[in-house]
């Protein structure tokens, strides 16, 4: 009671004395508010999302009796590179958008619950970096706990194409790209019974955003051992569900090699060549004639439709494509052998037909059956008329 009375009467006294109650109200003010924040924690989390996907960011206070005033949620992205407020939730006017609407976010915790959560759909890589929740409470104020948000772009995957000529040198045969995948996407090859036979190449580029693009090449001699020989470019990524394999087909151009032509039907004809890309053919008469009536053409085949001595003479066959042509002959003779044959025969028809029509006339005359009796010595003679001979011996013998 001394030491209270000389605070507030003695001159001397009183400074020190105030200063000394402050240092105790701080003191009991402190282990009040420790006694209160004994088991406060506030629960968030590192998360990992796809790009495009649905993200959870977690917000949640626990172990606590103080009173919840406003949850707040801080942000500093690849988008927004200054740390500010973006969302507030209140207890009476529920959940808004500080700085512009984003139909994006969603608050899909529950205030009476201390849970701040929120949902980020669609999720771009400009939504990358570190989310702040903060809860204020009464009376110890401000918690908070920092939620970093990483994500994961898939690499946009296709081949090109080098298809070269056929040679002895080595060349570029396919390129497989992996381009602007986070974290980087790796990138190898199965050659398969190639294996020993052909190399690669791999490079990668970093890009701005944080992205990077993996190109690996496959190179080799261009041979037609390799021609038509199926690769696959193989790339594995985080980002990606499972590996993602990309098939090639190999592709040696060269020119047409010898040009065969096979008797493949009756009277029809075909041109065989290898090449790549694929041959072009064309038939052609050596003296520019082509009887269009007796032949059809039909890319690679030559179809005789009528067997006929104009049709002798040279035949060609052109295969071609862009790095080359190849020719070969055929020598066509129909022997008029054929044409006697088609005569005798037309003569023999008609002689069938007039023998045929006699008959039939014999036999409606009635002529044909006086043959047969006459043939067959049934027929009696005809009575003829007495000559003169005949009578002068008569009366002679009447005497």
């Amino acid at each position: 009671m001394e030491s209270t009375f000389l605070c507030v009467f003695s001159d001397k006294l009183w400074a020190p004395c105030f200063f000394r109650s402050i240092k105790m109200f701080m003191l009991v003010s402190a282990m009040v508010l420790a006694a209160l924040t004994e088991g406060l924690q506030v629960i968030g989390g590192n998360k990992t999302v796809v790009q495009g996907g649905t993200v959870v960011l977690p917000c949640q206070l626990i172990d606590t009796m103080e009173t919840l005033s406003q949850i707040s949620w801080q942000r500093i992205t690849r988008g927004k590179l200054r740390n500010e407020n973006f969302f507030t939730i209140l207890p009476t006017d529920g959940p808004k958008f500080v700085d512009g609407h984003d139909e994006r976010f969603r608050y899909i915790g529950i205030f009476d619950d201390n849970n701040g959560s929120l949902q980020l759909s669609n999720v771009t890589l400009m939504d990358e970096g570190t989310y702040t929740c903060i809860f204020t409470l009464f009376p110890s104020g401000n918690h908070k706990t920092e939620i970093p948000l990483n994500l994961l772009v898939p690499p946009v995957s296709s081949l090109e194409a080098n298809p070269p000529v056929l040679g002895d040198k080595e060349v570029s045969l396919v390129t497989c790209t992996a381009a602007a995948s986070k974290p980087p996407a790796e990138v190898r090859w199965l050659t398969g019974d190639l294996a020993g036979k052909l190399r690669t190449t791999t490079s990668s580029t970093e890009h701005g955003n944080g992205t990077t693009t993996t190109i690996s090449s496959l190179f080799g001699i261009p041979s037609r051992e390799i021609n038509h020989q199926v690769v696959q470019c193989v790339i594995t990524n985080a980002a990606l569900l499972s590996k993602q394999t990309l098939n090639f087909t190999i592709q040696v151009h060269f020119p047409p090699t010898d040009v065969i032509i096979s008797e493949w039907a009756s009277n029809s004809f075909e041109c065989v060549t290898e090449a790549n890309p694929d041959a072009n053919f064309t038939w052609k008469r050596s003296d520019n004639s082509w009887p269009q009536s007796a032949v059809r053409v039909e890319g690679a085949s030559l179809q005789i439709l009528s067997m006929t001595s104009h049709l002798n003479g040279l035949y060609q066959c052109e295969a071609s494509n862009p790095y080359g042509t190849k020719r070969s002959h055929l020598y066509l003779h129909v022997s008029s052998a054929g044409c006697t044959v088609y005569w005798t025969l037309l003569i023999l028809l008609v002689i069938l037909i007039v023998a045929v029509a006699a008959l039939l006339y014999l036999q409606t005359s009635g002529k044909l059956q006086r043959i047969r009796e006459i043939i067959s010595g049934d027929m009696q003679p005809v009575p003829r008329s007495p000559s003169a001979s005949d009578r002068a011996d008569s009366h002679d013998g009447g005497l």
